[in-house]
């Protein structure tokens, strides 16, 4: 049980290095492989990330949906994650 989360940046946005790395810490705390995440460039992948509403970076989708269209607080977005965890594991173990 994992869930998909895609950073959309820019090169040379700051913000956008910030919520790579607040993103790898907390999928290293929530540990398991249960956090499957990526980097998306939106300058190479321009048309998905419209697709999806991304306007300006750093923008986070969860499981394919544009979740946060900035930073959101270390809080906010662990909160988030435990969240649509705890969702996973209830579809599967329905």
């Amino acid at each position: 049980m994992s869930i998909k989360v895609e950073v959309f940046s820019s090169p040379g946005c700051g913000k956008c290095g910030q919520a790579k790395e607040v993103l790898r810490k907390l999928a290293e705390e929530i540990g398991g492989g249960r956090i499957d995440w990526r980097e998306v460039n939106v300058l190479e992948e321009l048309d998905y990330a419209v697709n999806l509403g991304v306007l300006s970076t750093p923008a986070i989708a969860i499981n394919g949906a544009l979740t946060f269209t900035g930073l959101p607080s270390v809080r906010k977005l662990r909160s988030e994650l435990d969240r649509r965890l705890a969702v996973e594991a209830g579809v599967k173990g329905a």
